[in-house]
């Protein structure tokens, strides 16, 4: 076992390096990496007109609020009868049948 261990070990480090390019060396000389300039990225311009992002479609709005009653609701559960529904579903739930107790 030891050795085929041993014998994998062996084959993953020597593709490992084979990837890496096995003759390439590394030069001690610093590399230094320069940014491509943009000179015209934050330059002032005058405004442009306003251009529309809708579609080509007609487009209306209006001003105003409607009151919340033109909007159907639905009747909400009172506090009460929720409390007793969940105690209900509660008490049908199946018990355990061991209860340990650490001491």
């Amino acid at each position: 076992m030891k050795k085929t261990l041993f014998v994998l070990c062996l084959l993953f480090t020597t593709a490992a390096f084979a990837q890496r390019g096995g003759a390439s060396y590394t030069s001690s000389q610093p590399q230094s990496y320069q940014f491509p300039s943009q000179p015209a990225h934050a330059a002032y311009a005058p405004m442009s007109q306003e251009q529309s992002v809708l579609a080509a479609t007609s487009y209306t709005s209006a001003q105003g609020e409607r009151p919340a009653s033109d909007f159907p609701q639905a009747e909400g559960v009172s506090l009460g009868a929720f409390a007793r529904e969940v105690r209900k579903q509660h008490a049908q739930l199946k018990k355990s049948r061991v209860v340990w107790v650490n001491q």
